[in-house]
């Protein structure tokens, strides 16, 4: 009789993904709340997303696109506001981020492309008429993410738009689970259910 050959089970890099995508804004929340020093949560932003990104890509030897992009964004508006001393760089980052995304979403779903999947990579394969419908409910997210944080930042106190921000990520995650169940709809047959990346992956 023969035996079976066991597979080696795969290394699990899943607290890495939540290091590279959580561990700055963890770092700068905490920060912020225990020193009530915008300027040192700020520095302490840029040293984490520096550890996070180099943490990440020792370990897996890529990163994921979406988490790269906001990483290098927190780095360029972070070290812009400690060179001029300005809350409003980091705050206003939020919403140069989330505006673009929004912009290239429903730019690429008019124009007939799926820049969402070029971003999901080769995770989950769909249609081109579901990735579209996908692609603009995150434009849709997006959208409202922008015009959510111009409004905090500009009618309430820096205190409140820190909890604003750790809000916004939980609705982040909340989004990306209520449109499981349409991806395993449009999922092709199969097809492995895969991990959607939340559309905020921190500061």
């Amino acid at each position: 009789m023969s035996e079976a050959v066991e597979t080696p089970p795969k290394k699990n890099n899943g607290w890495v993904r939540t290091v590279v995508d959580y561990g700055a804004t963890l770092a700068f929340g905490a920060t912020f709340f225990i020193t009530k020093d915008f300027q040192k949560a700020t520095w302490v932003l840029v040293a984490a997303s520096v550890a996070a990104l180099a943490i990440g890509f020792a370990v897996e030897r890529r990163l994921a696109l979406l988490p790269l992009f906001y990483g290098a964004m927190a780095l360029v508006f972070g070290v812009l506001g400690l060179v001029f001393h300005s809350e409003v760089f980091l705050k206003v980052k939020v919403t140069v981020i989330n505006a673009s995304l929004a912009v290239f979403m429903f730019g690429g779903a008019l124009t007939g492309r799926a820049p969402l999947r070029a971003i999901m990579g080769d995770a989950i394969h769909m249609a081109d008429a579901a990735w579209r419908t996908l692609t603009l409910r995150y434009g849709g997210y997006f959208a409202f993410a922008a015009l959510a944080n111009e409004v905090v930042r500009n009618t309430l106190s820096t205190e409140h738009w820190v909890i604003f921000r750790f809000v916004l990520i939980g609705l982040a995650v909340l989004f990306t689970f209520s449109q499981v169940p349409f991806i395993m709809k449009h999922m092709a047959q199969g097809d492995e259910p895969a991990a959607v990346e939340p559309p905020d992956v921190g500061f």
